[in-house]
């Protein structure tokens, strides 16, 4: 239980420090919003407000390949899904956009006072529970095989890649000079961070929606979900960190009218959240645990990680991502076909004779 709850202070402590030293206010660790920055920077789209190429990124990806590699515990696994994983993975940022953040950004915001996420937290809550039943049903996505290693380390020498342009900024490489995109913290925090960030979920598996499911599994377990409800108590030591230190920093600020990053579109926060953690347990893991697990190597994470980074700009370009004024049109209906796709998934891989 020590290692989740060093983690859960980890994330929690630093998000909110990044947040002061620079990132957007409750933005200070966000896989979502920091991959749309990302994609924007590699100019996949074309809002120039979310271009910025974010080290916290490929900080976690390679902070968990440097603890595998030092245990020698890199997976090479794939359960020959791939190109399913992939549409997950669009569909998660998908709700995430919708919601303005990822499962780790919903703590932040909960934690800095932000009320408006509590309908956010019962949606996340509400499709873990989904995800769990379907996995007790039967449902699986293959069984898993062990191929060749170096498919493995396709996504972590992306972001090693992604990482060293990062540091050198070539003239083709997009940064905003304007909104979120030209907020951010000084690159070295920011990269030590994410290595540290990284490197400890690596070694006990941290994950918001895996914490989430020990709310329902009734000491049983899921896939890549530890028995120990330690990874519990992880994620509320996450929060109450995130409590103290923005308390500590004047970046508390209670309230449901506002907010940073934030709206009062209360029914599609519910149903985006909702769709996250649905579609996190149906894939071993939220954004951020897909992360950690590409960065040890594991085929399927992999694909899922190249989905959201398609996601990332299908929200920009397609002009799905909530705002201040409220969830478009265009992101509602998006967000209700990703939620169906994930009902019409779990059916078709559902191992009836379980």
């Amino acid at each position: 239980m020590v290692n989740y709850v060093l983690t859960g202070v980890v994330l929690g402590l630093g998000g909110v420090l990044l947040a002061w030293w620079g990132n957007p206010p409750r933005t200070g660790a966000c896989v979502s919003c920091f991959l749309e920055n990302i994609v924007g920077a590699l100019r996949l789209h074309a809002n120039e407000r979310m271009q910025y190429l974010r080290p916290e990124i490929p900080a976690f990806v390679l902070g968990a390949l440097g603890a595998a590699a030092a245990r020698r515990d890199l997976v090479h696994r794939s359960s020959g899904a791939f190109t399913l994983r992939f549409a997950v993975g669009v569909v998660l940022m998908i709700g995430c956009a919708v919601f303005m953040g990822c499962p780790l950004k919903l703590g932040l915001r909960l934690g800095a006072g932000d009320m408006t996420a509590l309908t956010g937290a019962i949606g996340l809550a509400a499709g873990v529970f989904l995800g769990v039943q379907a996995v007790r049903g039967g449902f699986s996505l293959g069984r898993e095989t062990t191929p060749r290693a170096v498919g493995g380390f396709l996504v972590p020498a992306m972001m090693a890649a992604l990482l060293a342009l990062a540091v050198v900024e070539p003239g083709f490489i997009a940064k905003s000079t304007r909104g979120a995109g030209a907020d951010h913290a000084p690159l070295l925090a920011s990269l030590a961070f994410g290595l540290v960030a990284g490197a400890l979920a690596q070694r006990n598996g941290f994950c918001i929606t895996g914490g989430v499911a020990h709310l329902f599994l009734w000491g049983r377990r899921l896939p890549d979900c530890p028995r120990a409800s330690g990874m519990l108590a992880g994620v509320g030591a996450f929060v109450v960190a995130v409590v103290v230190a923005s308390a500590a920093t004047g970046q508390f600020s209670p309230g449901l009218v506002g907010q940073p990053s934030s709206n009062e579109d209360y029914g599609w926060g519910f149903l985006a959240m909702l769709t996250v953690g649905f579609g996190s347990i149906l894939i071993r893991g939220c954004p951020f645990r897909q992360l950690v697990l590409a960065g040890s190597g594991d085929h399927d994470a992999g694909g899922a990680v190249l989905g959201m980074l398609a996601g990332a700009a299908l929200v920009q370009d397609w002009g799905l991502a909530g705002a201040a004024a409220g969830t478009p049109f265009a992101g509602k209906i998006a967000l209700l076909l990703g939620l169906a796709f994930l009902f019409a998934v779990t059916l078709a891989y559902r191992d009836r004779s379980a």
